[in-house]
């Protein structure tokens, strides 16, 4: 017999149930065959008519068991040749953390699927029925689960197939009619496909803000990069230029060295020239009192007056009898003079690392968001509006800071970049970096908003935060929402008279204060601006106005 042959006969005379050889073989009605343990077994379990574990038929009345001796003789020939039943595999029992077949009597094996219709879970062998048979073709298959009894109503054993809107509970059609009467009550596959649309609607908003932190993840990254590329090349550069000032101070050092020696051996020359004419002098003179003194000796008196005659004259000295001697006090105006030039340069040094320590801690590193109105104030802007952008309807004043929205036209002439739609005006200054600006408000509906500059300036689209290209703050007497590309979201925190706006444009970062005796965030927004921005101002009813505060 082939392996092949030998696998079916296996596969043939072993019993579904404990998955092993049968022993003592019975056959029921419908032809399957068992262990008779196996099948008396799992019939004195059910509590209802006895049926076959495999195709389901029931019998009425229960089936009186017989032994099949050809299937036994069967068995045991096999036994004889050595041949056994594979048993399963250890890993295809059920674990403590595995669903169980509740089919498998004994040992039971790893559920593969469970069915919500029967309440029970199979293993392989046992789902058979439910893959092949039509009257399982509606009963519903799931991943193995353990909970299948949490689907059985606790008060009237039903499985419960409705779900109450009113209570938040999944109930069985005995409850809708009975405790839950009078509820809003939907099946529980109705009830799934809602909550199915907002699962997907949560795990798309999810996506999207994993994809928007990741993306914000690697912008932080190639800051990182950027600031440590900046930082080292600063540092080699710092390194250049102050081992080029040190080179041109030791240059100097012996510029002024070489010189001092050269004044030095000048000086020292003059002297030793000076000193050998005098040494000369001396020594004619002293050769001159020599002779004198010998013709002081001569006793003839004629030939002392003869050679005392005709003695030449004595020649005058050619230089001053007064030489002035500085000991020690030569060049001490250059040492003065250095000292002056060191003091100079520790001054500049001093004023000038003030400057840079200034400059490093306002260099414009993608940092956290300032947190205290004082840390916003480092970045605080002045801003006018232009008239040239203005409605006509809007009147401007102290300094073009502030707009009021007048029952009149202001302007007659026409320009261009005027706003002819929407009562709104936009500010003169772009706005790049790093700003703050405040914004007094007062009247019923005042939008403080940020643009770029190519806004239309007509039609409806041209509404601040009706566009891709503005962001707009709402602040009307009844609600307080923000704008953007014509999608609302509402505020729920009041806004107060006053409106703070902080801009880090390379960043992406647009957020939203209402300011007061401390600071509350209304909006953040997180994106990136392709064009330099604009600050905007709108006005709602006449007497409306809004003002760019000056920050102290």
């Amino acid at each position: 017999m082939s392996q092949k042959g030998v696998d079916l006969d296996q596969e043939t005379f072993s019993c579904s149930i404990c998955v092993d050889l049968l022993k003592d073989p019975v056959t029921i009605p419908c032809g399957h065959s068992y262990c008779m343990k196996c099948i008396e077994g799992f019939w004195d379990e059910e509590e209802k008519i006895p049926s076959c574990p495999q195709c389901r038929e029931t019998f009425t009345p229960r089936p009186v068991l017989v032994k099949n001796f050809m299937f036994a003789a069967l068995v045991e020939q096999l036994k004889k040749t050595g041949l056994q039943a594979a048993p399963a595999a250890d890993h295809c029992y059920a674990g403590p953390e595995d669903v169980s077949c509740d089919v498998c009597s004994g040992r039971k094996l790893k559920a593969i699927k469970s069915c919500l219709f029967c309440l029970a879970s199979y293993c392989e062998k046992h789902l058979q029925p439910h893959l092949d048979e039509a009257a399982f073709k509606k009963h519903k298959l799931v991943e193995p689960s353990k909970n299948l009894q949490e689907n059985i109503c606790s008060i009237h054993d039903e499985v419960m197939k409705m779900f109450c809107r009113t209570d938040q509970k999944c109930i069985c059609y005995l409850c809708s009619v009975d405790e839950h009467r009078g509820h809003d009550t939907v099946s529980a596959a109705a009830e799934r496909t809602e909550r199915q649309r907002d699962l997907e609607e949560s795990q798309q908003q999810i996506q999207q803000r994993i994809q928007d932190r990741e993306k914000e993840v690697k912008l932080l990254q190639q800051e990182v990069e950027a600031i440590n590329h900046s930082a080292d090349q600063t540092v080699k550069d710092s390194e250049k230029i102050f081992t080029q000032m040190i080179r041109l101070i030791q240059k100097t050092s012996c510029d002024v060295k070489q010189q001092i020696r050269s004044q030095q051996q000048t000086e020292v020359s003059g002297v030793k020239d000076l000193q050998e004419e005098l040494e000369q002098e001396i020594t004619e003179l002293k050769r001159r009192d020599a002779e004198l003194k010998q013709l002081s000796l001569t006793e003839d008196h004629s030939q002392f007056l003869l050679n005392y005659v005709s003695l030449p004259p004595l020649s005058e000295s050619t230089h001053s009898s007064s030489i002035n001697v500085r000991p020690l006090r030569y060049f001490e105006d250059v040492t003065a003079a250095v000292s002056e030039l060191r003091d100079k340069l520790q001054d500049i040094l001093r004023e000038e690392w003030t400057n840079i320590s200034l400059t490093l801690t306002h260099v414009d590193v993608l940092l956290s968001e300032p947190k205290s109105r004082a840390d916003f104030f480092r970045y605080s802007c002045q801003i006018s509006l232009d008239p040239s952008t203005a409605d006509k309807h809007l009147l401007l004043s102290e300094e073009n800071r502030k707009v009021t929205l007048m029952k009149k036209p202001q302007f007659d002439s026409d320009h261009p970049d005027r706003f002819t739609y929407c009562v709104q005006v936009l500010s003169r200054e772009s706005l790049t970096g790093r700003c703050y600006w405040e914004v007094k408000r007062k009247g019923k509906y005042v939008c403080v908003a940020v643009s770029y500059k190519n806004i239309s300036r007509s039609g409806k689209t041209s509404r601040f935060g009706f566009n891709d290209k503005s962001w707009a703050l709402v602040c009307s007497p009844d609600s307080f929402s923000f704008h953007h590309n014509r999608v609302k979201t509402s505020i729920s925190v009041p806004v107060s008279s006053r409106v703070g706006v902080y801009l880090d444009h390379r960043a992406g970062v647009l957020s939203f204060y209402s300011v007061s005796e401390s600071m509350t965030l209304l909006h953040r927004v997180q994106t990136t601006f392709t064009q330099n921005l604009h600050a905007g101002l709108r006005l709602g009813y006449t007497g409306d106005s809004a003002e760019f505060c000056k920050l102290k």
